[in-house]
């Protein structure tokens, strides 16, 4: 008996491993923006078959309903039989299979909405976000497979990070794996580089400004000082699909691979800064996020939310890393470095949500606000990107003066890296988190956390820049605060925003309120935003609104709110220029 079940588990282990899912992708009529999507479903056996459409696309923490776009879901047996698909959720059809062997799914998906997120098909080229494209079978994420595209005539090339087996067919691991390497089809120009023994390649669709030669050695020395963090690079190869536009911004990370959207004529001047401070951003990603993470964050749930209170470190760190790395690539001066920091602070501290949500509590909610933003979000909320940047730059700060120098927050990163990417294989919870910062620190941190990560208490940044020798002062002051942004819409002016507890807040005005006449006269947008900078704790200024097309007199008195302003000297003394220079250092 024993000698029988031994054997029958041998054989559902290797009809297991025979199982996978195949895709032809297919683009008939590239100017209609279909592809079409072909899912072959072999040995699994089942009389019953669910496929899914993701809901979201990991990197980018909102319910994007992928389903929406997918038409036409059919189904077949091996021997070319149609079977019953019935929706069933959302995102979910139910394949009825009754002979239990190979199924071919047909479906197809609109894809016209161009973003680092999503997918999208014209004549011009084609990208692929995997997660809005193939679909998967429940529970069977870990199957193995490949994926043929069928090329149009009029494209000739495919840039993606998936193991290439000619013939434009590719093989993945597994779902997260495929959906995990983004693709670029069409006629874009591709070209590469070698940078911490990684061969990275480019993908540059639509034309801009660039330099191939300028990029090539400054996006190098980017990724030896992301690298130089670590201390190692996970990859072999590395791909950036880089999408020049009109209107452009934005990046989203992957395993091995990033895709960055800009502006078509950034390459030069403060813009080309941005363009190299985004490309930092992403690399970063590779080892915070992708390899460091949270336990929520992978593997993945496709069908709902994955919430985490640690976007701040994924997010906020990378985004304190971005600046600081062009520091150490010889981009930025020290003054530059440490002016990017400040200018972040600032921001942070004259926003009204700042005093009213969490760092922690943003990270958590950035399903239902961060990328929902509307009319009151900034008296609401707070940017875990920016938020989390600054206390990034104050656990730097810390750790730097704990260890005299000898310590930044590279290894700490260097900690999580080993402890859990590498030894553990998963990710961490906040717990799990805060425990390996106070180990590494070798101190209690509630008392941080609970001011500055689950609560909203102003930071005391003159104490953590002192141990890096810089005297830090808030040198605002009280400024009349009116409290109405106003913008030009048709030749009318609207107001966009109020700011909470501000004038307007308090005596009744309201998004969406045109302002037509001023103390008797009428006015522009030009003119009110003019005229407001000119007014005094005290003034009275009486507004004419239309309010749904019903004029309203709105008497409104100026008040008053603390503007920061955190500047900075440095200290005289000894031992800090050397904390200083360790922190800001050039690789």
């Amino acid at each position: 008996m024993k000698i029988i079940a031994s054997l029958i588990f041998l054989c559902a282990i290797t009809f297991a491993f025979s199982a996978e899912i195949n895709y032809e992708l297919s683009m008939p009529k590239p100017q209609n923006h279909y592809y079409h999507v072909q899912m072959e479903i072999d040995g699994l056996n089942q009389k019953e078959i669910k496929v899914k459409m993701p809901v979201w696309a990991p990197g980018s923490y909102l319910v994007r309903e992928f389903a929406k776009s997918v038409n036409l879901v059919t189904a077949k047996d091996a021997n070319g039989k149609e079977l019953d698909v019935q929706k069933t959720s959302k995102n979910t059809w139910r394949i009825q299979n009754p002979g239990k062997g190979k199924v071919t799914v047909n479906y197809q998906v609109y894809a016209f909405e161009l973003t680092v997120r999503t997918s999208f098909l014209d004549d011009s080229h084609g990208y692929l976000n995997g997660t809005s494209i193939f679909m998967y079978v429940e529970n069977q994420k870990d199957l193995k497979g490949k994926v043929k595209i069928n090329m149009p005539s009029i494209f000739k090339k495919v840039s993606t990070t998936l193991k290439d087996l000619g013939g434009f067919t590719y093989e993945y691991n597994n779902y997260d794996h495929l959906v995990d390497c983004p693709m670029e089809i069409g006629n874009h120009t591709e070209f590469s580089f070698e940078a911490a023994g990684v061969n990275h390649r480019v993908a540059m669709y639509g034309q801009g400004n660039y330099d191939e030669a300028i990029l090539k050695k400054d996006m190098a020395k980017i990724v030896k000082s992301a690298t130089n963090v670590f201390g190692q690079n996970p990859n072999k190869e590395y791909l950036f699909i880089i999408h020049n536009l009109t209107e452009g911004g934005g990046g989203l990370e992957h395993t091995n691979s990033t895709t960055l959207q800009v502006n078509r004529w950034t390459y030069q001047g403060s813009s080309y800064m941005g363009f190299l401070s985004l490309v930092a951003h992403e690399y970063f990603h590779l080892w915070n996020v992708k390899r460091i993470r949270p336990v929520a964050l992978g593997p993945f749930n496709y069908d709902e939310e994955n919430y985490t209170s640690l976007l701040w470190v994924m997010e906020g760190f990378t985004s304190y890393y971005d600046e600081l790395l062009l520091r150490r690539a010889g981009f930025y001066d020290e003054d530059q470095a440490i002016s990017k920091i400040f200018s972040s602070m600032n921001y942070v501290e004259n926003l009204e949500g700042y005093k009213v949500q969490p760092v922690a509590h943003a990270s958590f909610d950035a399903w239902i606000k961060a990328y929902r933003p509307n009319e009151n979000s900034s008296n609401t909320t707070i940017s875990y990107y920016t938020k989390g940047s600054v206390v990034a730059a104050m656990i730097d700060l810390m750790i730097i003066k704990k260890h005299k120098g000898k310590k930044c927050l590279d290894h700490f990163l260097q900690k999580l890296y080993k402890d859990f990417y590498q030894d553990k294989g998963r990710g961490f919870s906040d717990a799990e988190f805060k425990k390996a910062l106070e180990d590494f620190m070798g101190e209690n941190l509630d008392d941080f956390f609970s001011k500055y990560i689950n609560g909203t208490e102003r930071i005391d940044y003159p104490h953590y820049f002192s141990g890096v020798g810089l005297l830090v002062a808030d040198q605002g002051g009280k400024v009349a605060d009116i409290g109405i942004q106003v913008s030009s819409q048709g030749g009318k002016a609207i107001v966009n925003r109020v700011r909470a507890n501000s004038a307007a807040d308090e005596q009744g005005i309201n998004v969406n309120d045109e302002i037509i006449g001023l103390n008797g006269f009428r006015v522009s947008a030009g003119d009110l935003n003019e005229s407001f900078a000119s007014y005094e704790k005290g003034d009275v200024l009486d507004l004419l609104i239309a309010r749904d097309e019903i004029l309203k007199e709105v008497k409104l008195t100026v008040t008053e709110r603390h503007n920061y302003v955190y500047r900075y000297s440095v200290m005289d003394d000894n031992q800090s220029p050397k904390l200083r220079d360790y922190w800001l250092r050039v690789d």
